[in-house]
């Protein structure tokens, strides 16, 4: 699976927020951190959806952005039992 985040530099770090899960913001000290932190959320919120029997929200491509911010799309581990519906 995939999702689009949205990486924003912020202070010497940077912020992570993903648009098709409104609830997940993240950041890390290098971009692979945010990275490595936006697969880790993105992934514990696909449990929990498959835990209360909820679909898994589409992927959102597009989001407000300020000019030094920039999608990105990252590739995620879906939980082995909503990856076989």
């Amino acid at each position: 699976m995939h999702y689009t985040i949205l990486l924003t530099p912020d202070d010497g770090q940077y912020s992570v927020r993903v648009p098709a899960m409104p609830g997940i913001f993240t950041w890390g000290a290098t971009t692979d951190q945010a990275l490595a932190s936006a697969r880790e959320a993105i992934e514990l919120h696909l449990e929990q959806y498959l835990e209360r029997g909820l679909p898994f929200p589409p992927d959102r491509r597009h989001a407000a952005r300020n000019r030094t911010a920039r999608l990105v799309t990252i590739d995620v581990e879906a939980p082995a039992s909503q990856v076989a519906s």
